[in-house]
């Protein structure tokens, strides 16, 4: 499919995992792609593979913001996407009772702040052409809780997903529409780092996912592809659960 044909998209994170699944499938439906990450290497060998620019950019940081977007209008006249999808989820980041706030801080910034300033720099480019898609990657704990917490990335995300459906409200008219992925548990680097080497911990995740796996990055990109594009014309303000079952069940298959 090309449903992307000559659409910019910028997309954060973009370097491994989920942006850089998503990059692969953007390019394939025909967009033309400007990837931020702060790992210059990584990300160039990305931009490399799939056609695109690269800008190493901190999303915490608003400068960098504004010249991430402004390198992707002058470059290709338009902003038509923003994937804004960096995140972090370090292991300091834990129960309230121990996680310090060096580490809440942290946290909060790269995965909400980011995001705050990705909408905000990217909208004005949307409202002068009269349309637009933003996708936030919120997460499945936005909607329900976990004993084994992350608290300080609990509360980032809970906080991308209301965010998310004020901007999707507010700038609806102006045919920018705005939602929130929430994926479950993804087969990325960092979820094999976290959870995967350690069968035990892995297990007392798989045991609520009723599809009995993690997810690909390929299937979370391939929403991110439907968000972005006109298949999604009617979807604004949404939280857009790809989990695998996670989040409606009570009990899980044998």
């Amino acid at each position: 499919m090309q449903r992307l044909q000559d659409r910019v998209a910028v997309i954060t994170g973009a370097a491994g995992g989920i942006g850089m699944a998503t990059a692969r499938r953007f390019a394939e439906e025909g967009a033309r792609l400007v990837l931020a990450d702060l790992d210059e290497e990584a990300g160039q060998r990305a931009a490399q593979e799939v056609g695109g620019i690269f800008v190493r950019a901190d999303v915490a940081d608003e400068d960098d913001v504004v010249r991430m977007f402004a390198t992707a209008y002058d470059e290709f006249g338009s902003v038509d996407i923003a994937f804004n999808n960096a995140g972090i989820s370090p292991a300091d980041d834990d129960s309230i009772l121990t996680t310090g706030m060096d580490a809440w801080r942290r946290v909060q910034e790269v995965n909400l702040t980011s995001v705050y300033l990705c909408c905000k720099h990217v909208i004005p480019y949307m409202q002068r052409q009269g349309k637009g898609s933003i996708i936030n990657t919120a997460s499945f704990v936005a909607v329900m809780g976990s004993a084994t917490s992350q608290i300080s990335y609990t509360a980032s995300k809970g906080g991308v997903l209301a965010m998310t459906r004020e901007l999707g409200v507010q700038f609806a008219r102006e045919g920018i529409r705005v939602n929130a992925l929430c994926p479950g548990p993804v087969d990325t680097p960092l979820l094999r780092e976290l959870f995967a080497k350690d069968p035990e911990r892995a297990q007392r995740r798989l045991v609520h996912v009723p599809l009995g796996r993690f997810a690909r990055a390929e299937e979370i990109a391939a929403a991110v592809a439907f968000l972005a594009s006109d298949d999604a014309s009617f979807v604004t303000a949404a939280e857009f659960l790809v989990d695998g079952g996670i989040s409606g069940a009570y009990v899980t298959p044998l």
